[in-house]
């Protein structure tokens, strides 16, 4: 067994490694999160929207090389605007939008996008490699809107077993606003920061939308960073004896199964790890490949023992490659840290979540309400004095 780091209360993160069970890694890994998010939409990826898609993500690699190399951009740029001009490729475009309101929206993003290459063909003339990266952004941003609207709806039904649980059917964004303690001690010049982080209900419905549940009962506004080694950041344990959150409908902690999309597969596997399985090798369709990853602590042997506590991963693909991690298939991913994540690196032991809230997505939770508290008891009837005797 892999050596593992145990919080108090039994919940362990694996660091290990054991070669007999790790996969080759993946030649190339999607180690940005937005990008991870764009490649998990249960979306037709012969769309042409993926090969523009595609283009721009593959500048990422022209930036790693030292003075960036434009001609990589400019040929993304070129691909990009070739299948946008294509009046058969739009159309097929706009085809895959299922929601005919949506498509006049995702035509305009369209004309937007290519207004936006052409200023990106004079930003790669000048060579300006300050630009790039926020032009290159700012268009993905545009496609992905355009891609989430392609979804036709939630793929499939998620196990009867687990109705009585928060569910996510979708995606949401949220907001964590943190206080830090002690910052100048620290050399820091900031004393608090928002992230914002996107969850994903496509693949990991269960476990998000527990996630988001928690965070609309304000389960995790002014709980303490409880671990932070360099290798995650955690959080998640309430004060107290409960190692996890009490559903008031049963006075007991609420836990979730373990639960994981392997790539190219359409419904999640519950319950068992892809270890326990004997699919190590599988690949999970939000893997642990970049800084920022969200997934839910657990007791080291009990897959299905998470409730609350979760934990951001401080290291990307090229530390941690699919397949050789051991972490994808045994720890549940649920989403990704899409703007700040630099910000993680600086969080220690006692820093406080301020707040965390839903700025998108709340539509896409389902969750059973709370049974409404019990009444109170009936009001003790008044004690009656007797009658004095009559005198005979």
């Amino acid at each position: 067994l892999p050596q593992a780091d145990v919080l108090d209360g039994g919940l362990a993160l694996s660091r290990g490694s054991n070669a007999a069970l790790a996969g080759l890694p993946s030649s190339n890994p999607t180690k940005d999160g937005r990008a991870i998010l764009r490649n998990a939409l249960p979306i037709n990826n012969k769309s042409p929207i993926r090969q523009v898609q595609k283009a721009m993500e593959q500048i990422s690699e022209a930036l790693r090389v030292p003075g960036v190399k434009f001609s990589e951009v400019e040929r993304s740029i070129r691909k990009s605007q070739g299948v946008l001009k294509d009046d058969k490729k739009r159309a097929a475009i706009l085809a895959d939008i299922p929601n005919p309101q949506r498509r006049g929206d995702a035509s305009a993003k369209i004309d937007q996008i290519k207004q936006m290459l052409s200023d990106f063909e004079v930003i790669a003339e000048k060579k300006d490699k300050q630009q790039v990266p926020i032009l290159q952004q700012d268009i993905l941003k545009l496609v992905g809107e355009i891609e989430e609207d392609m979804v036709p709806g939630f793929p499939y039904d998620v196990p009867a077993d687990y109705s009585n649980l928060p569910q996510l059917k979708g995606r949401a964004t949220l907001e964590l606003k943190m206080k830090l303690k002690d910052p100048a001690k620290r050399s820091l010049d900031y004393d608090n920061f928002t992230m914002t982080m996107v969850v994903d209900g496509y693949n990991a419905p269960v476990t998000a939308g527990n996630f988001v549940d928690l965070v609309k009962r304000k389960f995790y506004d002014g709980m303490e960073i409880q671990r932070s080694d360099g290798f995650v950041v955690q959080t998640g344990d309430p004060s107290g004896p409960s190692e996890g959150f009490i559903d008031p409908g049963t006075g007991e902690i609420r836990r979730i199964p373990f639960e994981v999309m392997v790539d190219k597969e359409t419904v999640p596997t519950y319950e068992e790890t892809l270890e326990d399985l004997g699919r190590p090798n599988d690949q999970p369709r939000l893997p642990f490949n970049a800084y920022g990853t969200m997934a839910m602590a657990r007791s080291e042997f009990e897959p299905n023992s998470g409730s609350s506590q979760f934990f951001f991963l401080l290291r990307d693909s090229e530390l941690t490659p699919t397949g050789s991690n051991l972490l994808d298939g045994r720890y549940a991913v649920f989403g990704y840290v899409t703007e700040g994540k630099d910000f993680l690196e600086s969080l220690k032991v006692g820093d406080v979540i301020e707040s965390v809230r839903v700025l998108g997505g709340d539509e896409n939770l389902i969750r059973k309400a709370d049974p409404p508290p019990p009444p109170p008891p009936p009001p003790a009837p008044a004690a009656t004095e007797a009658a004095p005797a009559e005198e005979a």
